[in-house]
């Protein structure tokens, strides 16, 4: 997120592009005023971004030897004529030959299977340490583009399986983001509170995805 300040300007004014949060605010606007009002904006920004991603990340085609990010690992794609179910070996993923449409349904069918159990893992983590554990009664997969995890007021969190191609950090703050609403269905005080008790640098992690999750929708 870029902030520009005017001496001209009397107001606070949030932009968003394909990849960027830009907030616009006057020479001498109090920093705690301006994150207050960028956290109102936060679920409307991030919205536009996701949308910005879906119309302009176009998934490049998946070869033999392509790199998979994996939380923060980097396996290698091997593709095999003839193999119908995509397989973890080691440090590749083996997965049959086929058109790029064919390879991509591969690949994702992988990523999906193998994040659930990390993600899963990183959810009940953090929903035991905040004292929620019995609020929480399932977790799910999404492939919603507007958002990267929603927690229900009957406890099922669903996080975005294109998570996996995160850092393991950025997908540990989501899941932590989320977990916190078990306690907090807001952006409260309270909330936030919950967040930097078990995270305190979620700032940077938080930074990082609205500026480069857009990448993670990519091939």
């Amino acid at each position: 997120m870029e902030l520009k300040r005017s001496a001209r300007r009397r107001t606070l004014a949030l932009s968003v592009g394909p990849g960027r949060v830009t907030v616009y605010a006057p020479a001498r606007a109090p920093l705690a005023l301006i994150q207050d009002f960028v956290e109102t904006k936060r679920t409307w920004a991030e919205g536009h971004l996701a949308t910005y991603a879906a119309r302009e990340v176009k998934a490049s085609p998946f070869t033999d030897g392509s790199p998979l990010p994996f939380f923060g690992e980097t396996l290698t794609l091997r593709l095999t004529p003839g193999l119908r179910t995509p397989t973890r070996r080691g440090h590749e993923v083996q997965a049959g030959a086929g058109d790029p449409p064919e390879v991509a349904r591969q690949v994702e069918a992988w990523y999906r299977r193998a994040a659930l159990p990390e993600l899963r893992v990183l959810t009940e983590g953090y929903a035991d340490a905040l004292g929620a554990r019995e609020r929480l009664r399932q977790v799910r997969l999404t492939g919603a583009r507007t958002r990267w995890g929603s927690c229900t007021a009957a406890g099922i969190i669903r996080l975005h399986w294109s998570l996996a191609r995160a850092p393991r950090e950025v997908a540990a703050y989501v899941a932590l983001h989320e977990a916190a609403h078990l306690l907090e269905l807001n952006h409260s005080p309270r909330y936030w509170a919950h967040v930097a008790r078990l995270m305190p640098d979620h700032a940077c992690w938080r930074r990082w995805l609205r500026e480069q999750g857009h990448t993670l929708l990519g091939g």
